[in-house]
């Protein structure tokens, strides 16, 4: 009989990084354990989401993985609720997919209420522990939203020290974000007629910013960094791709200050899982220049498309890059820095064969082991 377990995540029909690897874990574990997802029925007030909807509107689904919309992020007495219906379930294990501040009260208040039912078996899988632009009420809702774990999974050495701080000695496990090679690839033949729709010349060299856009991101130190890359190689352009969280307006007027308005290409939209291949295949290298960061879901989907990538040196970032084989690590909120990554990779382009090297390097992906991990996870128990 297998061991039952409730995962408590965001998954379609939300959108975005959260969802996706909700169901990516669906995926790994649905085989080896009775498994249920208790979704959001409504995850972020409409007040308080920066993007335009909160919901996957692509018409290829990546993983339509079966779930219950039950919890209300900000209704206390649905918390009560869902408390009833996961006492009532038995499980072996209850897992909390935890990666905002925002959702402290839910989470606590709901694994407080379960406590008792299920001492030793309330798992807290933390892709952050705090947000990349935390405050001291950030803080006091992360402590109040874990202080009900009895363990944790963390998915970079940097969230596994992190939450060290509101663990309370409690044992924390290891996995990462998996490798997101989930998106259908287009034909090579098709990738000039990209070019062309994107007024891309043949033979641009294209560097990929992708992802929503907030400060923490630092889309604007490339942007500072890119009429060097422009002297160094005429023939770069520019593509950034992502719904802007921020007001756009200070990038544009960025760019239009550095006069390199027809060298970039600016999609500000979420982009529908159809239509993820193209961006990544049309690009030479993928650049995160983020000023924080734990893990990102963009470098995983960077290596599901076999692309190397440029990264800073924050957070859990560079652990995941075998330099000079996978991509370059290169210091955060510098443009000299972006500028001497692009450089490393131009020389290395023609010589290294990345793809080989991301192929091995997503073998390793510890991800895989997932089964393993929650079995021991529950034996511990």
């Amino acid at each position: 009989m297998k061991n039952k377990i409730i995962l408590i995540g965001p998954a379609y029909p939300y959108r975005g990084g959260n969802a996706l690897f909700v169901t990516h874990i669906y995926e790994a574990l649905k085989d080896y354990f009775d498994l249920k997802i208790y979704n959001y029925k409504l995850l972020y007030p409409s007040l308080l989401f920066p993007g335009t909807t909160q919901f996957d509107e692509s018409k290829e689904q990546v993983f339509d993985v079966p779930n219950d919309r039950l919890i209300n992020s900000i209704n206390p007495f649905n918390w009560l609720a869902v408390a009833r219906k996961l006492k009532n379930e038995n499980a072996d294990l209850v897992i909390f997919d935890w990666w905002h501040p925002f959702f402290g009260f839910c989470h606590g208040i709901i694994s407080f209420l379960i406590r008792k039912k299920y001492k030793n078996k309330i798992l807290f899988i933390t892709e952050n522990v705090v947000s990349h632009e935390a405050n001291p009420v950030d803080k006091i809702l992360t402590k109040f939203g874990l202080r009900n774990a009895s363990k944790f999974l963390t998915l970079s050495s940097v969230v596994e020290k992190e939450v060290q701080q509101y663990s309370k000695g409690k044992k924390a496990y290891r996995s990462e974000l998996p490798v997101y090679d989930c998106y259908k690839p287009i034909e090579d033949s098709e990738l000039q007629k990209i070019k062309n729709e994107l007024s891309f010349e043949p033979g641009s060299f294209v560097l990929l910013f992708f992802g929503y856009v907030r400060k923490y991101k630092g889309l604007d130190v490339l942007i500072e960094a890119f009429p060097s890359i422009l002297t160094l190689y005429p023939n770069a352009r520019l593509l950034i791709v992502g719904e802007f969280y921020d007001d756009h307006k200070p990038y544009w007027e960025q760019i239009k200050k550095l006069k390199f308005q027809d060298k970039v290409k600016v999609i500000n939209q979420f982009v529908p899982n159809e239509e993820v291949a193209k961006y990544y295949q049309v690009s030479d290298v993928v650049i995160l220049p983020y000023r924080s960061a734990t893990q990102s879901g963009i470098l995983n989907v960077a290596y599901g498309f076999y692309k190397p990538v440029i990264v800073t040196d924050v957070g859990g970032l560079a652990e995941f890059v075998d330099e000079g084989k996978t991509g370059f690590v290169i210091s955060p909120d510098s443009p000299q820095a972006i500028v001497y990554g692009v450089k490393k990779f131009k020389a290395a382009k023609d010589k290294t064969n990345f793809q080989k090297f991301i192929e091995e390097k997503n073998k390793q992906n510890s991800f895989s082991n997932l089964p393993e991990v929650f079995e021991k996870i529950i034996n511990d128990s």
